[in-house]
């Protein structure tokens, strides 16, 4: 009598587990769909479970469940630190200047670099004549349009395309010159 034992014949559970395994692997593309056909017949043609688990021996390992949690972890920190370092960026962010228009009878102001405007900004990102602050007909509020300038005017942001609402709060810029909409304008 022989001192090894031959192998026990491969269960069915046993095949579906391989089986299972390639199909993880190809789905996760480290297996081409031919190899994985290929070992697909391999795995129901297996005598032993020796032949089953050379099949998936060369595939790297699945991450364990502490490796999974881990990686988890990491993205979770890595998202705590990018909303702390946004918020501490936003807390550095230098207070913009408020720009209060006048509450007289005047139905429009224009913006820019030039001696003529209303509003002289002495910034090589304006232009000329940047942009024009127009009241509304029914003098509740204002719209903000920007006059083809080079550098565009941004509204909270936004580079206008057309004219556009301003309220108190909202944030102005004409080039790289911002201001804050001060309270005393009428609010719409």
């Amino acid at each position: 009598m022989s001192s090894t034992q031959p192998p026990f014949r491969a269960s069915d559970g046993e095949r579906d587990r391989a089986i299972d395994e390639l199909r993880d692997r190809a789905v996760e593309g480290r297996l081409s769909h031919d190899t994985f056909v290929g070992r697909v017949d391999q795995a129901l043609r297996a005598r032993n479970q020796y032949e089953l688990d050379a099949l998936v021996a060369d595939l790297p390992r699945r991450p364990t469940f502490r490796r999974r949690l881990t990686g988890m972890l990491t993205g979770v920190v890595s998202a705590a630190a990018d909303v702390t370092s946004n918020l501490q960026a936003a807390w550095r962010k230098p207070r913009l200047p408020r720009l209060a228009l006048p509450n007289d009878d005047r139905s429009r102001y224009v913006v820019g670099r030039g001696s003529a405007c209303d509003l002289v900004l002495a910034d090589l990102t304006v232009s000329r004549v940047h942009a024009e602050l127009r009241r509304d007909t029914d003098g509740s509020g204002w719209t903000l349009v920007d006059l083809g300038s080079l550098n565009g005017t941004r509204l909270n942001g936004w580079r206008l395309v057309g004219p556009a609402k301003v309220r108190s709060g909202d944030e102005i810029s004409f080039g790289d010159c911002g201001f804050l909409i001060g309270s005393d304008l009428p609010s719409t």
